[in-house]
């Protein structure tokens, strides 16, 4: 995921990364959103991930990879969203749950 995820963008991803999905069909099981290396992230990155937590196909689960101590795990953690997606330290992790 980009450095930004906010007004200027978020809208553009949207189609980007359910396409990427929609083209694995029934084959994906499990998408990983990396934000390691997004430094800032308002609440159209939340509305962002939530958007595509509800267009995934029924059965395919969503993880989300954020540094602990970054700007996304906070807003996470604030929204409330963290709650519904699981999220993790480190892309490893998240591939292995």
């Amino acid at each position: 995921m980009p450095a930004e995820i906010d007004f200027g963008n978020a809208e553009q991803l949207l189609p980007l990364i359910v396409s990427e999905t929609l083209a694995r069909g029934d084959r994906l099981e499990v998408l990983v959103l990396d934000l390691t290396a997004t430094r800032f992230m308002d609440s159209q990155g939340v509305r962002l991930i939530n958007d595509v937590r509800h267009r995934l196909r029924p059965g395919a689960r969503m993880r989300l990879v954020a540094r602990p101590d970054g700007v996304a795990s906070r807003v996470l953690e604030l929204t409330g969203l963290r709650r519904d997606v699981p999220v993790y330290d480190n892309l490893a992790e998240a591939m292995a749950s």
